[in-house]
């Protein structure tokens, strides 16, 4: 008995010193205690924070950067890999973005860019203060392009960021670029209704990315998914105020990636000016999107609740006269139910070229309340797989020409 006991000893103590020993293998970077950061709103972190990055990616053991509590001014920050062991930034406090846009030469404010197995945490804020830019049109200058993005995640792997909040950014919050193996999760955007051109997160020629338990207020898409977007996973998002859930637009470039797997689960919409849709441009060049599934999702006074729309054309800059050419097959829609903004609840307006394959409606009921009676679901070039009980049933009238994209 004793032998047993001392031997639970020996391995309570030897857990006792793993344990420690990985927490003392995890070297603390303090941008303020170490490296000379002011939590005053002038003095400018940029230096303290890239010093601290540079030696944190130069340890081979797992490190940490912390930015303590407080409101910091952040003038731009690349923070760049590889690295040679696991990193983590940790915002606690709240960094600010130069208000005037001239500050900017390049469309970005934070970059992460080319690291493997990365967090970002910490429940802080990234304050991109866009609300000087808001307004200005963008369909005929490059002035919303030339805009910074809050954050920007470059062909990062084995990526985690969670519990962090990006709000009124100028142009994109997020935008997720080459990224592999990506999770963000408690991420929260916070911009308000009338900011253009400020998608929540964008993801383009990415594999395995997800966004989950999270939520987005924002201008335009809450996201918005480009060309070679690959297994992407929506799940438990609330989204609104917006332009809701996108894949797309599509086809407007040449050497575009497909789209394929995409899932979205669990979410909630309210108030957006569309709900989950796919648009691609008519006059396209020849492209693809395909497994791409919609399913458990609430709609709250939703314009366009679900939309396919390959004659996507905002700002009329394009031929309509001329088909998509980018071929859309395996789409479902299932279990969405609520309420509808638009008389038009259900639209699929596929590409008379390339007609839509199997697209299936499951179990829907949206509801609208307007003058000019119950909801519609007008169809074109595609014939769905129907099951389970449809309001309004699909593919009733055909689709309105007059009655465009509300919202790019």
């Amino acid at each position: 008995m004793e032998g047993a006991e001392l031997k639970i000893a020996v391995i309570s103590l030897l857990l006792l010193l793993f344990t420690s020993t990985a927490k003392a293998q995890t070297a603390v970077f303090d941008v303020v205690a170490k490296y000379g950061a002011k939590a005053d709103e002038k003095t400018d972190l940029s230096n303290p924070l890239l010093n601290a990055w540079k030696d944190a990616c130069a340890s081979t053991s797992a490190s940490k950067i912390v930015i303590p509590k407080g409101t910091y001014f952040l003038s731009k920050a690349t923070l760049e890999g590889p690295c040679k062991g696991p990193i983590e930034l940790q915002l606690q406090g709240t960094v600010k973005a130069p208000a005037d846009p001239s500050a900017f030469k390049t469309p970005d404010w934070v970059v992460f860019s080319r690291v493997e197995q990365f967090t970002l945490s910490g429940g802080g804020v990234f304050d991109g203060q866009g609300s000087s830019v808001w307004g200005k049109k963008c369909d005929k200058s490059k002035f919303c392009a030339s805009l910074p993005i809050n954050l920007r995640f470059d062909y990062l792997t084995n990526a985690k960021i969670q519990d962090i909040t990006t709000k009124d950014s100028k142009q994109f919050n997020v935008n997720v670029l080459g990224g592999k193996n990506i999770v963000f999760q408690r991420f929260t955007v916070s911009n308000p209704g009338d900011s253009l051109n400020t998608d929540g997160i964008h993801i383009g020629r990415s594999d395995g990315v997800s966004i989950i338990d999270s939520t987005i207020k924002t201008g335009d898409d809450c996201v918005s998914l480009g060309d070679g977007s690959k297994n992407i996973t929506v799940q438990g998002v609330t989204c609104g105020p917006g332009h809701g859930i996108s894949v797309g637009s599509l086809g407007k470039f040449k050497g575009e990636e497909p789209v394929s797997g995409v899932f979205v689960k669990n979410c909630t919409l309210t108030e957006t000016s569309n709900g989950v849709r796919i648009k691609t441009w008519p006059a396209s060049e020849v492209g693809s999107a395909s497994d791409m599934h919609f399913e458990d999702i609430t709609m709250n006074n939703v314009g366009n609740p679900i939309l396919v729309d390959q004659e996507y054309c905002p700002w009329n800059q394009c031929n309509l006269k001329i088909p998509s050419k980018v071929k859309l097959s395996n789409i479902s829609f299932k279990n969405i139910r609520g309420t509808t903004s638009t008389q038009e609840a259900i639209k699929l307006v596929c590409s008379s070229g390339s007609p839509c394959e199997g697209v299936e409606l499951a179990d829907i009921e949206l509801t609208y309340k307007g003058p000019e009676g119950p909801a519609t679901s007008p169809c074109s070039n595609v014939t769905p797989k129907l099951t389970g009980k449809l309001n309004p049933p699909p593919c009733s009238s055909k689709p309105n020409p007059a009655a465009t994209t509300s919202a790019a």
